[in-house]
């Protein structure tokens, strides 16, 4: 009893185990993959229909970014009221009532607070536009020609928003929101895709080079014949 055999059915239930897990683990992975490129597809899909609607998508963002202001200022207080006792207590406060103050103006005033949004962004756009072509201008870096045309696109972008206020504020937001959707989107997609084909190329490879379906090295299957 201490031939090949015996020695065989030694080995042979871990090399099964040690073929299982790998792919066990692997199943979970694509799972996990596969979640992530269907919640790349949904933000997609919103990407895409925000563009169309880009008014529907601007009144979407105002109150998502409100509520997100919200409950940042409850957790705050929580926070706070936690810390009571401390130098950084009325700080807590102070921030928490701030961020639930503009919460409770941005879900109420969702309009007001695009067009003042929108305004921040055509003043952004402006001056980091005017910074950068000023800045190409005198350093004349080997980058020139690339600073000189984003600066120029962030003037020029800047200018069409701001002739085009408070109008522009029904689309300017929603349209960069549907934008960061996409974008993530496709991000989250090609990580997705290409995390299974990762799982599945290292699963064939183990599989490839681990023991016959028997369960027994050949080694072992040797020795019984």
């Amino acid at each position: 009893m201490n031939g090949p055999t015996a020695e065989g059915g030694k080995h042979g239930t871990p090399a099964r185990g040690r073929k299982r897990a790998p792919t066990a683990e692997g199943r979970k992975l694509s799972r996990s993959f596969g979640w992530l490129t269907l919640l790349g597809t949904l933000l997609v899909i919103a990407g895409i229909i925000g563009l169309v609607y880009t008014g529907v998508a601007t009144l979407t963002s105002m109150l998502l970014f409100g509520w997100l202001l919200l409950i940042g200022g409850i957790v705050g207080l929580a926070h706070a009221i936690e810390s009571r006792g401390t130098n950084y207590f009325w700080l807590g406060v102070v921030v928490a009532a701030l961020n639930l103050a503009a919460g409770v103006v941005v879900i109420r005033h969702p309009e007001g607070t695009a067009e003042a949004l929108t305004m921040f962004a055509a003043l952004l756009f402006l001056t980091g536009g005017v910074f950068r072509l000023v800045g190409s201008v005198v350093v004349r870096g080997p980058q020139m020609g690339w600073t000189l045309l984003q600066g120029a696109f962030g003037l020029l972008l800047g200018l069409l928003v701001l002739f085009d206020w408070p109008h522009s504020s029904l689309y300017v937001l929603g349209c960069f929101f549907s934008l960061a959707l996409l974008f993530d989107g496709l991000g989250l997609i090609a990580i997705g895709v290409g995390g299974r084909r990762i799982v599945s190329m290292v699963s064939d490879r183990l599989d490839a080079s681990g023991p016959d379906q028997g369960g027994l090295p050949k080694s072992a299957e040797g020795g019984q014949k």
